[in-house]
Formats: structure tokens, sequence, C-alpha cells
């Protein structure tokens, strides 16, 4: 089965019987739109999920890619480019909980990377067409 072109863009993107495996990524939502911009702009269908969780109890934003086993090394390589880690100052999180406590020391804190799920797919179908 041939590729898809998208009209207008000039992008190809995988046939639905090519797409074999599911991405799951959950990156920091300062990554968010880079990392979807950088992978549409690859040929990759992106699917946004604002999410929350985590140490720091912050938005993320959970990245859906599907993709064939083919191209899942340059959909790796993509995210790891984009979702660097940083370190950032913040608060303890329940340093300011009773009023009689003193004011919260900032701390240092890694940020950014991914955490990223890839998963088999037994069957792509695209409905509504």
């Amino acid at each position: 089965m041939a590729a898809i072109t998208v009209k207008g863009k000039g992008m190809q993107l995988d046939p639905p019987a090519a797409i074999n495996r599911l991405v799951v990524a959950i990156v920091n939502s300062d990554d968010a739109s880079a990392l979807a911009d950088r992978l549409v702009s690859r040929g990759f269908g992106v699917t946004r999920l604002d999410t929350a969780g985590g140490f720091l109890r912050r938005g993320n934003t959970t990245i859906l890619i599907g993709t064939s086993v083919a191209r899942l090394e340059d959909a790796l390589a993509t995210i790891q480019t984009v979702c660097r880690t940083r370190v950032i100052s913040t608060f303890e999180a329940f340093a300011q909980s009773t009023p009689d406590m003193l004011p919260a020391v900032p701390i240092e804190v890694e940020v950014g990377g991914a955490t990223v799920f890839i998963c088999d797919v037994e069957r792509t179908v695209y409905l509504g067409t």
C-alpha cells in the first residue's frame, strides 16, 4: 500500500497497513509544541493529550505517534533531540502547608526528557472517510 500524501503539505504519512507501532511519549509541557512540530515536519502523525502527574505535580503532555517499525528509530531520535533534561529551581510542594511554617526554600530539580512506551499495533483502521 502506498504512502498517504497530505494535500498542500508535500508530506507523506505511513499508510494504515504500515503502522505497527504506537509510541506513547510523556514529555514536559514546555517541550510539547516543539516536539509535535518537529514530528509533523518529519511526516509523523501526532496526537497531543494534556496530562498531569509526577513529582512536581506539573502539567505534562502525552504525545501519541503511530508509525512503522522502519521509522521507529527516527521518531525516538526526534524525541531525544527535542526533549532535553534541564535543571530548574522550584519550591518544595509541602513546605508551605501550614501558616506557622517557615517560608519554603527553593530546591533544584531536573525536568524534561521523556518517558516513552512502545506498543505493538495489531491493526490500524481509519474510519469516517
